[in-house]
């Protein structure tokens, strides 16, 4: 008899392949049948009539490292369909940090992931993933090539010697002999900003000729975001390697309609000269980072403490306000996005948090200074742990990168410890279904579960994942459609999707009727 039979249902089974009436039959974590299975008995069914049955929706692009160490961690992706999620993203992963230099790292994270608390272990990935607690859905890590270097040489160096590069290969064999799913870079994050290409060649080294995946967050993603692509390209014919570009947007007006057709179209040369290359989208017109990121990179020099140090300097202040208002060789988001288009949304000290959710323009006109020296005192007085939500994409690009064969969804989600989140965090996976298959109908259902179960799932080569089909995982959702909503807004971002039916994780039922269960069958993931 079978563990459980999912009847009547139109199965969407992840390929890309027009929907087809089918039942799903499952036993010890797996897909034993699909298909017509009027004679098969379990010991229980749901009735999916009327109703969607898919693989578990896979989010490639999340930053819970440490968000999977507090309690309730799982809820709020379950109820958007998520089986599977990566972290690590960025060049930002958790682990592994040299000791040493945990408190200086886990500052610079602190804005992105939240508070690095004593019970997470980080000074390997094998330490991480043993203190990791039981979750209700699968993780699975990279290793942030950001932060294999912060623990080599800090945030000083900007060239690195030859004990540095041994240091650096040493952590990333090891991580990803530990488990590691492949390689992030954060090139537009200190300290890999400070790397030539052909520096940062040398640090990815190790992986020449391996089939290890690379994700990349580029160096530009403004005006520069060509050019920090073809050096990507480069590195990946250089040392021939999968290439994969993170959160692929064109910030900036100036930019729209323009930039993201040219980057689609060196993918596609590039894929066609055979490189295993592709690239990845959130389909919001807003991003969400640290706010020390309307910087230059090079500000970024010597860490957190040295970024507040320079900020209180009047004479610098001068100089930065002359940088950002030319706007050469970074990705300016204070020009790009506005400074009206920054809003924060995690600040830490108590004496701030009315001013969460109000963009900078706001807050310099409660204060009568100009928005730059009121930028630079919240960053001063907040030690930098200052998070922002940019509003500096358009949505016809996104669009654009959406139907692109070339292309699947994340969310990019971030876990500040204390504020506001962005929407995508709660509801990146249902608002696509909601808004840009169901209002837009810019997507197919078919392709847009492609883009979120089986696409992402080759990207990072993950076995048994991302398609319904006998053998494969029983990772399932069953939803009807027209049901899926996500309530989540800028405003009010921390609102649970809804319309979920059932979500299966290992054939545990983790979702029911729209509740979670509280059942906890998921895994940590390794290569």
């Amino acid at each position: 008899m079978l563990d459980l039979l999912i009847r009547g249902g139109t199965v969407v089974d992840g390929t890309g392949s027009a929907p087809y009436a089918a039942d799903v039959a499952v036993e010890n974590g797996k897909i034993t049948e699909v298909g017509d299975l009027p004679d098969a008995h379990a010991r229980r069914v749901i009735s999916a009539a009327g109703k969607l049955v898919t693989p578990g929706f896979i989010d490639i692009h999340r930053h819970a490292d440490l968000a999977a160490f507090r309690s309730g961690f799982g809820q709020l992706e379950l109820r958007q369909g998520l089986t599977t999620i990566v972290n690590g993203n960025c060049g930002l992963s958790a682990a592994p940090l040299r000791r040493s230099r945990r408190a200086e790292i886990a500052a610079y994270l602190q804005p992105i992931c939240g508070e690095m608390k004593n019970n997470v272990p980080t000074d390997s990935l094998a330490d991480y993933f043993a203190g990791q607690p039981e979750a209700p859905l699968h993780t699975g890590m990279l290793v942030g090539a950001g932060v294999l270097r912060a623990s080599a040489a800090g945030y000083a160096l900007e060239h690195l010697e030859d004990k540095h590069y041994k240091a650096i290969h040493r952590q990333m064999e090891q991580a990803l002999s530990d488990g590691a799913m492949g390689v992030s870079l954060g090139l537009g994050y200190a300290p890999e900003c400070f790397y030539t290409t052909e520096e940062l060649i040398r640090a990815l080294a190790p992986l020449a000729g391996q089939n290890i995946p690379v994700t990349v967050h580029m160096r530009q993603e403004g005006g520069g975001v060509v050019e920090a692509l073809e050096e990507m390209l480069t590195v990946a014919r250089t040392l021939r390697i999968p290439v994969h570009i993170s959160h692929l947007k064109a910030m900036g007006r100036s930019n729209w309609g323009v930039k993201i057709q040219k980057a689609l179209a060196l993918l596609d040369e590039a894929r066609q000269e055979g490189l295993d290359v592709g690239c990845d989208v959130y389909p919001y017109t807003a991003g969400s980072t640290q706010l020390i990121h309307i910087l230059p990179p090079d500000f970024l020099t010597g860490g957190i403490e040295a970024v507040v140090r320079r900020l209180q300097d009047k004479g610098v202040r001068r100089e930065l306000g002359q940088r950002i208002e030319k706007g050469d060789g970074f990705d300016d988001i204070a020009k790009l996005a506005g400074w009206d288009g920054i809003r924060l949304t995690s600040l830490h000290c108590p004496e701030d948090h009315p001013y969460q959710g109000k963009s900078i323009a706001e807050i310099a006109a409660l204060w009568g200074q100009n928005p730059l020296d009121c930028c630079c005192d919240l960053l001063v007085r907040e030690h930098c742990e200052i998070s922002m939500v940019d509003f500096m994409a358009s949505e016809e690009d996104i669009v654009t990168i959406l139907q692109s064969p070339l292309s699947n969804v994340i969310s990019d989600s971030t876990y500040p410890t204390d504020g506001m989140l962005h929407p995508r965090v709660y509801g990146t996976f249902v608002h696509l279904l909601e808004h840009f298959v169901k209002e837009r109908g810019v997507l197919t259902v078919e392709q847009a579960i492609h883009k979120m179960t089986q696409q992402p799932a080759e990207v990072l080569r993950l076995a048994g994942k991302g398609v319904l089909a006998k053998g494969m995982d029983a990772d399932i959702n069953v939803f009807a459609l027209e049901k899926l909503h996500q309530p989540a807004t800028y405003e009010n971002p921390c609102c649970l999707a809804e319309g979920m039916d059932y979500v299966l994780v290992d054939g545990a039922v983790a979702v029911e009727k729209g509740k979670c269960t509280g059942v906890k069958a998921g895994q940590i993931l390794r290569r």
